[in-house]
């Protein structure tokens, strides 16, 4: 989606000014990343399919305060999914206040040969297990960056709260792909075997 500055300015432009075909053609080119950007924060399908309804909705009740000079247009839709998707996420699952034992945070360390063998998807289908607090705290500290205290202040937890999803999601996720890993392994043994 590599727009000149002439490009966005004028899809803009025309989505101002509601401008329907410049709306068909936003909506087509960003439709597929930001519905996997509303996916792997809801993975159940119609609440991911509410989020990015909800956050084109917003986009286009709002493209008015995008700049072309200060920004990307795919980073700022995207940051208006995200935002939408954690709305949603707030209403619909349920964060419990726990806290982490400071000698646990070193042990949730996947080894990169872990990682290594397993395919994207494999790792997202993985992701998509945790339970969706945890999910939600995962995907924003590892996939979109945030610390967490900007996913305490957007999901209305604690910090010690984010940092238990996040410790959990590890641990969990270590043992999915220890056990994906070895499952392999097994495979290709027997297999060498016969």
């Amino acid at each position: 989606m590599n727009l000149s500055k002439h490009q966005t300015g004028q899809l803009v432009k025309g989505c101002i000014n509601n401008d329907r075909t410049a709306q068909e053609a936003l909506y087509k080119l960003f439709y597929a990343d930001m519905l996997r950007v509303c996916h792997s924060y809801l993975p159940d399908k119609e609440l991911a399919k509410e989020a990015f309804n909800s956050g084109f909705l917003k986009v286009f009740q709002s493209i008015k305060n995008f700049d072309v000079e200060k920004g990307e247009l795919g980073g700022w839709i995207r940051k208006v999914m995200i935002y939408t998707a954690i709305d949603l996420c707030r209403k619909e699952l349920k964060f419990t206040s726990l806290t982490l034992n400071e000698q646990d945070q070193d042990d949730f360390f996947i080894q990169p040969a872990i990682l290594e063998k397993l395919y994207f998807e494999e790792i997202l289908a993985n992701i998509r297990l945790l339970p969706y607090a945890t999910q939600t705290v995962f995907n924003l500290s590892v996939l979109d960056g945030f610390s967490h205290k900007e996913i305490g202040e957007q999901l209305n937890i604690s910090e010690g709260t984010s940092r238990w999803h996040l410790a959990e999601a590890k641990r969990k996720l270590r043992a999915m792909l220890e056990s994906a890993t070895q499952s392999s392994q097994m495979a290709e043994r027997s297999g060498k075997a016969k």
